[in-house]
C-alpha cells in the first residue's frame, strides 16, 4: 500500500507510540475500572507536542500537516483505552480546530495555545437531549446584552465535560432562522451559572467522562464569540469533517490491532486437537477481515490525502467532493469496525465475553463509532441529498 508518511511523520509516530506504551496502556485497566483518568495526561501529551503537531506554528503548533494527526489517532488505539484516546482527540481534533480556523489572535492566545500544551482542557458542546445529529434542533441560546452574551440551555454527551476548562459551544443567536441562526462561543467553565449536571454511565469508553451540562443566565463577553454571528452552522460543518475523518482513521487502526491480537489468541488456543486458527472456517474469516481492512485503509488514506491537500497544501475551503468522501469514509470505517469486533469476539468463544480479555472492551468501545460525529444513518441521508437521490 502507498505510504504517505515521511521520516518526520515516523519520528512523531514513535513519540506517540512510546507515550501510549508508557502512560496509557499500563494504566488502562485501572482507569477503566475507576471510570476516570488523571488530567495530567493532557499536559504530558502537550509537552511532547502530540496535541499540536498539525497546527500552525504561529498558533502554538509544530506546523505539520494532517498526516501527523492520522498517525496520532492510529497509535493511540494501542493503549487499549478508547476513553483516553477519545478525550485527547476531542482536545486536539474536535474542540480546537475551529479556533485555529476563525479565532482572533486574542482568542488563540487565551484558549488554543494552552489547549495544545495541555494546560487547559477543552470540550465541544453541540449535542443536546433533543438534538444530536439534527443540529438544527438545538435550543441552547445566547442573547446579546450590550458587550456580553447571556447563555441558557443544556448540552449532553459532552466528552471531557466534567473536567473541561472551556467549551467550544454552539448556541442559537437567532431562533427565527433554524440551523443558520447559530453561533460558536468560547465558554469558560468557571462562568457563574454553569453547572455539570451529571456524568453519564456508558456501555463503553468507560475512562472518559461524558457529561450533561446546564447553562443558566451565564454571562460571557462578546469577544468570546468565534467568527461571525449566525454563521456557527457553517463553521460546524467544516469542523465535523475533521471529527469524522479522524474517527475513520482510528477505527481502521483499531481493526488492525484487534485482528492481530485475535490471531495470536487463535494460534495458542487449541480445540479438538489443534489451534483454532488452523480451522478452515476461521482462516477464511481472517482472510476476509484482512482484505476488508486493506480496502478500507486504502480508501480512508485516499480521502485523508485529498483533505490534506485542500486544507494544508492549498489552504482552501473543502470541496463538496471531499466532504462527500469523508462521510463515505466514516460509513465504511464504522461498519467495518463493528463487523471486525463481532467476528473477533465470536472467534474467542466464551472468553470473548469475559472482561479479562481485551476483545470484550474493544467490542463495547467500538460501537460508538457508528453514532458519534453524526450517525451512520445521518451520513447516508446526507450523501443521498448530495447525490440528488
Amino acid at each position: 500500500m502507498w505510504n504517505p508518511y515521511n521520516e518526520q511523520h515516523e519520528q512523531f509516530r514513535q513519540t506517540v507510540k512510546q507515550f501510549t506504551a508508557k502512560e496509557i496502556e499500563p494504566n488502562s485497566d485501572e482507569w477503566e475500572k475507576n471510570r476516570d483518568f488523571p488530567n495530567e495526561i493532557f499536559k504530558k501529551a502537550g509537552d511532547l507536542g502530540i496535541l499540536g503537531a498539525h497546527y500552525k506554528e504561529e498558533h502554538g503548533g509544530a506546523g505539520g500537516d494532517y498526516w501527523y494527526s492520522v498517525a496520532k489517532s492510529e497509535e493511540l488505539t494501542r493503549g487499549r483505552c478508547a476513553g483516553v484516546s477519545m478525550a485527547l482527540l476531542v482536545q486536539s481534533d474536535m474542540a480546537t480546530p475551529v479556533i485555529s480556523d476563525i479565532g482572533t489572535p486574542e482568542q488563540i492566545d487565551e484558549f488554543l495555545r494552552p489547549a495544545l500544551t495541555g494546560e487547559k482542557i477543552a470540550a465541544i458542546g453541540v449535542s443536546e437531549p433533543g438534538a444530536g445529529s439534527d443540529v438544527a434542533g438545538i435550543t441552547t441560546n445566547a442573547k446579546r446584552d450590550g458587550d456580553d452574551y447571556i447563555v441558557n440551555g443544556q448540552k449532553t454527551f459532552i466528552t471531557n465535560g466534567t473536567r473541561a476548562d472551556f467549551i467550544t459551544l454552539l448556541a442559537k443567536t437567532d431562533p427565527t432562522t433554524g440551523s443558520h441562526g447559530c453561533s460558536f462561543f468560547l465558554f469558560p467553565t468557571k462562568t457563574k451559572g454553569f453547572k455539570v449536571a451529571g456524568k453519564l454511565e456508558k456501555m463503553g469508553n468507560h475512562a472518559s467522562d461524558t457529561a450533561e451540562l446546564f447553562f443558566e443566565d451565564c454571562r460571557i463577553p462578546a469577544r468570546y464569540r468565534l467568527g461571525e454571528e449566525n454563521m456557527g452552522f457553517m463553521y460546524l460543518m467544516q469542523n465535523f469533517q475533521t471529527e469524522r475523518l479522524i474517527a475513520a482513521t482510528g477505527a481502521v487502526a483499531s481493526c488492525e490491532h484487534v485482528i492481530a491480537g485475535s490471531r495470536e489468541y487463535g494460534e495458542n488456543r487449541r480445540a479438538f486437537g489443534k489451534p483454532i486458527i488452523k480451522r478452515e472456517y476461521w482462516q477464511h474469516k481472517f482472510v476476509d477481515m484482512y482484505t476488508k481492512v486493506e480496502m478500507a485503509k486504502a480508501f480512508v488514506y485516499q480521502v485523508v490525502n485529498q483533505y490534506n491537500d485542500e486544507r494544508y497544501v492549498q489552504g482552501v475551503a473543502l470541496t463538496m467532493d471531499t466532504v462527500k468522501l469523508i462521510s463515505m469514509a466514516k460509513i465504511v470505517a464504522g461498519d467495518l469496525v463493528s463487523e471486525v469486533m463481532d467476528t473477533c469476539l465470536q472467534f474467542h468463544g466464551g472468553w470473548g465475553y469475559v472482561e479479562e480479555y481485551p476483545i470484550a472492551r474493544a467490542y463495547r468501545d467500538s460501537r460508538l463509532l457508528r453514532i458519534g460525529g453524526g450517525t451512520t444513518e445521518t451520513m447516508r441521508y446526507y450523501l443521498a441529498k448530495l447525490m440528488g437521490l
